[in-house]
């Protein structure tokens, strides 16, 4: 569907001082030619105008401008600690188990020995098997094809990224009309911010609706989910998945020192935490989780 109208986003895009409008694409992709290129294109009238200029800039990449933008990215199942967009769009691998975290690695190593580079795919809403089976698919590419396949991947990548900077002040003033919603979480064991842990936001406009999931996030270095997807109008109810087992096999050794032995089975006691609870539109719900290896307790907060 094509945008007839200019959304807050993009009017605060176009109206951004270069230095800044610089960083928030440098945000969205590494490459300093593809940057520039869209600098040079403001105003945009309309989301799809500054779509269609990403495509354009992508499709005049050399090799070195992809190798620079490549060089944003962190390999699948690894994102730097800090980087709340990586993680995002890497949940896909939150729930992987040990074992297939262990052949992705190899398999990004044999790719990265391969191709000089590191494995890139737009991995928005791929399951780790389905990441793993596209390395093991790629690998036998001969290298021009490969290096068109990552400026697809590449362009897909920054068309999700641009989106979510259009709407961002979409989603800001959601509170008008509906409630909104953040957490955070602690590691009550450790004491500590829980960091990288996957987030699920679902929504239903009434006790008996059905659940609509509409997106996720992932905490960043200070525990926190800073980007939930905005709630629809209508919303009643509000269920928030946390994925809290990937981060526990990770920090075990110092999330459980403290347990006892018995009990320290090597299984995580509550692999997920799904938290419900009820909203009223224009009210903001803060609801911290906090977390331990053998319980967990939230609460409403400011």
């Amino acid at each position: 569907m094509t945008s007839t109208s200019t959304p807050p986003g993009l009017t605060r895009f176009n109206e951004l001082e270069e230095q800044a409008a610089s960083a928030a694409l440098h945000e969205v992709c590494a490459s300093t030619a593809w940057t520039r290129r869209l600098l040079a294109a403001r105003p945009y009238a309309t989301p799809d105008g500054l779509y269609a200029a990403s495509d354009a800039a992508m499709a005049e990449l050399t090799g070195a401008d992809l190798a620079e933008a490549m060089a944003g990215h962190p390999p699948i199942g690894r994102p730097e600690p800090g980087d709340p967009t990586s993680a995002r769009e890497q949940s896909g691998m939150s729930g992987a188990g040990d074992g297939l975290r262990a052949e992705m690695l190899e398999l990004n190593l044999a790719y990265q020995e391969r191709f000089g580079h590191v494995f890139l795919i737009c991995a928005t809403g791929r399951s780790a098997e389905e990441m793993r089976d596209a390395v093991r698919d790629r690998l036998g590419n001969p290298p021009e094809k490969e290096r068109e396949i990552v400026r697809t991947e590449l362009g897909k990548i920054n068309r999700i990224r641009l989106t979510r900077l259009v709407e961002e002040d979409r989603r800001r003033m959601s509170t008008d009309t509906t409630a909104s919603v953040s957490t955070h979480i602690l590691d009550t064991s450790a004491g500590r911010p829980a960091e990288g842990v996957a987030v699920r936001l679902s929504a239903r406009p009434g006790p008996q609706a059905a659940w609509q999931e509409l997106g996720g996030s992932a905490t960043d270095a200070d525990g926190r989910c800073k980007d939930l997807p905005a709630l629809p109008e209508g919303t009643t109810h509000v269920r928030l998945d946390f994925e809290v087992e990937p981060y526990f096999l990770k920090k075990k050794a110092e999330a459980q020192q403290d347990a006892p032995a018995h009990r320290d089975s090597g299984a995580v006691f509550f692999p997920e935490v799904a938290i419900t609870f009820a909203v009223t539109a224009g009210e903001h719900y803060h609801v911290p989780l906090l977390l331990n290896p053998f319980g967990y307790s939230v609460y409403r907060g400011s």
